[in-house]
């Protein structure tokens, strides 16, 4: 299954995506996670990248497709993928078509400004792996520290609060459409943000039938 997630930033896109790829055996493409360890490295892309998110800007188009294009010529993308962040506006979505990038179904993850902007105040990320954890919903086992790495928690710039209702302001404006643009070739589904991230794990079960 080659599977986009759609949803406004804090949405879960992420957690469930994690669900996924073990469920059906193939691999989760994070552009937030490539973006994050470039810009952890500074390498000249990670450098230009953050400027735009610190601003709480989407990063340009030409820096995020060259990355994706990559990424999904991998072998272990072969079987299918999940693209988590990409595509994020009109043009992307347009340039996948043109290089030939199938997808199979468009899922978006249907959640409120004002409960998106209370569940990323609560939001860990891990400095060196960059796996989230939230202090609520889904607590690392031993307070600030990662389960995974052993790494240091903190709370990102773009989870304050100021920087998440700039980013949200951003999807409406032009990452919303792309519902629209993928109705329109019967490829999206939607479901409801659910109390539980295990409760929203099957509502996505449910309507991809896996």
């Amino acid at each position: 299954m080659r599977l986009i997630l759609l949803g406004a930033p804090g949405a879960g896109k992420g957690t469930q995506a994690e669900i996924l790829s073990k469920t059906l055996n193939i691999p989760t493409i994070s552009t937030g996670n490539i973006l994050r360890a470039a810009m952890r490295e500074g390498t000249p892309v990670g450098l230009e990248a953050k400027t735009y998110v610190d601003a709480g800007k989407l990063v340009p188009d030409e820096v995020i497709i060259n990355i994706v294009k990559d990424r999904l010529s991998k072998d272990d993308c072969r079987p299918g993928y999940i693209l988590d962040g990409f595509p994020r506006t009109i043009p992307q979505a347009e340039a996948m078509e043109k290089l030939g990038i199938e997808v199979d179904c468009a899922l978006s993850i249907e959640i409120e400004d004002d409960v998106i902007i209370k569940r990323m105040s609560g939001r860990r990320t891990c400095k060196n792996c960059s796996q989230t954890f939230h202090i609520v919903s889904n607590p690392p086992k031993i307070d600030g520290i990662c389960d995974f790495c052993g790494g240091e928690l903190s709370v990102r710039k773009d989870d304050a609060p100021e920087t998440v209702k700039a980013r949200l302001e951003i999807y409406h404006k032009e990452t919303e459409p792309l519902k629209a643009f993928y109705e329109k070739r019967n490829r999206l589904v939607s479901v409801e943000n659910q109390p539980s991230v295990e409760a929203t794990t099957a509502e996505i079960r449910k309507v991809l039938g896996v």
